[in-house]
């Protein structure tokens, strides 16, 4: 069973029954005293952060997490039903484990779904999509003043602060982590 002197950023625990995932951790050796790991973590599910202090050499449940990419059919109020990609199974996961990610996805992507004793615990985009603007009001000539923006709607139904020369109809790039305009795609 893997210690506390084996903890790495990204690993994945389960910590009296809650995954949380170690966002930093230092080892520290005082002059008195044993040593002992601290750690940060972020709670997979409600996305808490907290800090934890271990003693060193302490064993920790590492938790086997299982990605795989899945195609994004539709969603209904079961939730949002997804494709393997490989054997075609459908799977339905629950609006709370897909998060922030509802607000990027479009019928055909396809993101990552992470699974945890084979249950979906949540959907993991790209760091950037392209989507198509749905509506904006039109950029007025002369109105281009260096860095103006204006608010538009993707195909998703999300706002996106776009330029002034972005124009319904355009495609564009977003980065799925902030919600920010990148480029306009041709």
């Amino acid at each position: 069973m893997p210690t506390t002197n084996d903890l790495k950023n990204g690993m994945t625990l389960n910590i009296d029954g809650n995954l949380m995932n170690v966002v930093e951790f230092q080892h520290v050796k005082p002059g008195k005293g044993g040593a002992f790991v601290r750690t940060k973590l972020k709670n997979v599910r409600t996305g808490r952060v907290l800090d934890k202090t271990f003693r060193a050499a302490e064993p920790v449940e590492v938790a086997i997490l299982e990605k795989r990419a899945m195609q994004y059919l539709y969603r209904d109020e079961t939730g949002f039903h997804f494709m393997d990609t490989e054997t075609y199974e459908q799977s339905a996961v629950d609006a709370d484990a897909v998060g922030e990610a509802a607000s990027w996805m479009v019928d055909g992507s396809i993101p990552y779904v992470t699974f945890y004793e084979g249950n979906a615990i949540g959907v993991e985009l790209p760091a950037s999509v392209e989507l198509a603007v749905a509506e904006t009001e039109p950029g007025i000539k002369g109105d281009r003043v260096s860095g103006a923006t204006k608010p538009a709607t993707v195909e998703t139904g999300s706002v996106v602060q776009v330029p002034l020369f972005v124009e319904t109809g355009d495609r564009i790039k977003v980065d799925t982590r902030s919600g920010a305009y990148l480029t306009r795609v041709q």
